[in-house]
């Protein structure tokens, strides 16, 4: 059986996150982010909590210990390892499940609230993806989305990784556009949400040399750890060449653009 581009895409795109160490680079540059976003979104006891490209559970784990009952999904299982000893040592509970953003395992009108963080922003098919999100929130339920803006200082980060990368099919939009206000307002115009946005910054910690920080990314960044199986000797060295030039004249403060919503009710009443 044929395996289509948009199915070859997914699987690497599972392979690529599922390289390295993933919870590495999330637990000492991400994690703040998950905390702020349960907290937007007013997680309470007893909400169905949905965290969608959950990876290790940034939000997912805060969602749980506000008192949601959290499903989280991700296209790569291999990430919930470090999410469940999280999970374990929290002492909350958390279902974890195999799934794909673009065909999310949840009936219909299932969710109180659904989080993605840094996640969702990597389905290539945008529009499908937001439709699900839309899909399995409830009447009056609550969205809340964290994405790079394209601007900022990871996409910059992004945009240098990709110049030395094979161009993706042309089904596959790129992840920063979630970024932006104007495209996700286009997403969702359809789908009953009214949508708010917020610009934030997380503070990147610095190593004491910005070849160091190169390192940290090469050997436990999933997209990094790639590009280096991929690119001749002399590519990977200008590669690394360009991020270090460009890691030096950044702050080291990444903007993600936070979109908020909630589902209106059949009446048209949000």
């Amino acid at each position: 059986m044929a395996v289509s581009a948009l199915d070859q895409m997914k699987q690497g795109t599972r392979a690529t996150w599922a390289a390295g160490d993933y919870h590495a680079i999330a637990e000492r540059t991400l994690w703040p982010v998950g905390e702020r976003i349960v907290r937007r979104v007013a997680v309470a006891a007893g909400d169905d909590v949905l965290d969608v490209a959950c990876g290790s559970g940034n939000a997912a784990l805060r969602a749980a210990q506000a008192g949601g009952r959290v499903v989280g999904v991700d296209l790569t299982p291999e990430l919930f390892e470090a999410g469940r000893r999280l999970a374990a040592e929290a002492g909350v509970e958390i279902e974890w499940v195999e799934g794909d953003a673009e065909a999310l395992p949840a009936a219909d009108e299932s969710f109180d609230a659904v989080v993605s963080v840094f996640g969702c922003m990597f389905a290539p098919r945008h529009r499908v993806a937001a439709a699900e999100l839309a899909r399995v929130l409830r009447p009056g339920g609550r969205l809340c989305v964290a994405a790079w803006t394209p601007e900022g200082e990871v996409g910059e980060l992004f945009a240098t990784l990709g110049g030395y990368m094979p161009a993706p099919p042309p089904i596959a939009e790129p992840p920063v556009l979630w970024g932006s206000e104007d495209h996700v307002r286009d997403l969702f115009a359809d789908t009953g949400l009214e949508l708010e946005f917020t610009r934030e910054t997380v503070q990147f910690p610095r190593f004491d040399t910005v070849e160091e920080e190169v390192e940290f990314s090469a050997t436990k960044f999933g997209p990094m750890i790639m590009a280096r199986r991929m690119l001749p000797p002399e590519r990977w060295e200008a590669l690394v060449a360009d991020m270090c030039r460009l890691i030096a004249t950044q702050t080291g403060a990444m903007e993600y653009l936070v979109t908020t919503g909630r589902k209106g009710y059949a009446g048209g009443d949000v």
